[in-house]
C-alpha cells in the first residue's frame, strides 16, 4: 500500500516519512504495553471504545512524536549514516511544514482524549510533555532513553484512569516495567548509531555503558521479566501468561546473541524483534483471561 502511494503520490512521500507510517514497529512498540494495560484495567474485557481510542492514539502520537523528533535533529541527522535521507535533513520538507503537522496531529490527539473521561484528559498533558521533551535529551543528558522509556511507558496510567479512573499500585508497577524494557531495547537501537553519535556530540546509553552496553541491555532485560513476573504474582495470573514470558525471555536471548559483535545491522534486528517480546507478553495475557472467563 505505502510503495503504491510513494509511487502514484510521490508528494505525500516525504510526509508519509517524516510521521514513520513507512516504519511502524515504534507503534507497535508503543501499542503492545498500551494494551497490556487495558485488559488488566478492564479484568480481560476493555470498552471497544477505549480500545479504539487508544489504538488510534497510539498511531497519532508516535506520528507527532517522530515529528517532534525529527525537528529536534534536523542539524544532526544528515551526518548519521541511517537517519541522512530524513525528509528534514534533506530538504524535502521545511522546518515550518514540520510544526505545522505536529500541531495538527496534537490537536488530532487532543480530540481523541476528549472522548475519554477528565482524568485521563488531564494525564494526558503529561504524555504530551513527556514527547515533546525527550527529543532534546540527547543534548544535555547520556540517559535519553529513560525520558523515551517514561514517554511510552504514559498511556498505562492514562488506560487504567480511561477504565477504572484511577491509577492503582499495579498500573505503576507495569509502567516501570515498561520503561525498563524500552530502556533495553532503545540501547540496543542506539549501538546502531553510536559511532556517529560519538562524533557530532549527540548522547545515548549505548555511549554511556561502553562497553558493558551488552551486559546493560541483559540486566534491563532481566528486570523486565523480574517486574512482569510480579505482575502476574500480584494479579494472579494463569501458566498462558509465564508461557508469554518465557517467549519474551527467549526472544531476549536471542537478542543477545545478535547484538554479540555490536554490529549496527544485527543491533537494528535485535531492536526491530522486540516487537514479538511485546507480543508474546500480549498473547499470554489474552488467553488467560480468555481461559478465565
Amino acid at each position: 500500500m505505502l510503495a503504491f502511494v510513494e509511487h502514484r503520490w510521490p508528494s505525500l512521500w516525504p510526509w508519509i516519512q517524516l510521521m514513520r507510517l513507512d516504519r511502524p514497529i515504534g507503534s507497535m512498540l508503543l501499542m503492545w504495553p498500551t494494551l497490556w494495560a487495558l485488559w488488566i484495567a478492564g479484568d480481560g474485557t476493555p470498552s471497544l471504545k477505549h480500545i479504539v481510542i487508544f489504538v488510534l492514539g497510539v498511531y497519532v502520537m508516535r506520528a507527532a512524536g517522530c515529528v517532534i523528533n525529527d525537528f529536534a535533529d534536523r542539524d544532526f541527522d544528515g551526518h548519521v549514516t541511517r537517519t541522512r535521507e530524513r525528509p528534514l535533513a534533506t530538504g524535502a520538507l521545511s522546518v515550518k511544514q514540520a510544526l505545522l503537522l505536529f500541531c495538527g496531529l496534537g490537536l488530532l490527539a487532543f480530540v481523541l482524549v476528549l472522548f475519554l473521561n477528565r482524568f485521563t484528559l488531564l494525564l494526558s498533558f503529561g504524555g504530551l510533555a513527556l514527547a515533546m521533551l525527550y527529543p532534546f535529551t540527547k543534548r544535555f543528558t547520556y540517559l535519553p532513553q529513560l525520558f523515551l522509556g517514561a514517554a511510552f511507558s504514559w498511556a498505562i496510567p492514562m488506560a487504567f484512569a480511561a477504565e477504572t479512573g484511577a491509577v492503582p499500585e499495579i498500573a505503576w508497577l507495569l509502567f516501570v516495567t515498561n520503561l525498563l524494557w524500552t530502556v533495553g531495547y532503545d540501547t540496543e537501537y542506539a549501538m546502531c548509531d553510536r559511532e556517529d553519535d560519538l562524533k557530532i556530540g549527540v548522547k545515548s546509553t549505548a555511549i554511556l555503558f561502553g562497553d558493558l552496553d551488552r551486559l546493560m541491555v541483559g540486566v534491563l532485560q532481566a528486570l523486565t521479566l523480574v517486574a512482569l513476573w510480579l505482575v502476574g504474582q500480584r494479579l494472579g495470573l494463569s501458566g498462558p501468561w509465564y508461557l508469554g514470558l518465557a517467549g519474551m525471555a527467549a526472544g531476549f536471548v536471542h537478542q543477545q546473541w545478535r547484538i554479540r559483535y555490536r554490529q549496527p545491522g544485527p543491533c537494528f534486528q535485535a531492536f526491530l524483534s522486540n516487537h514479538w517480546a511485546g507480543a508474546s507478553v500480549f498473547a499470554g495475557l489474552y488467553f488467560h483471561y480468555l481461559i478465565s472467563a
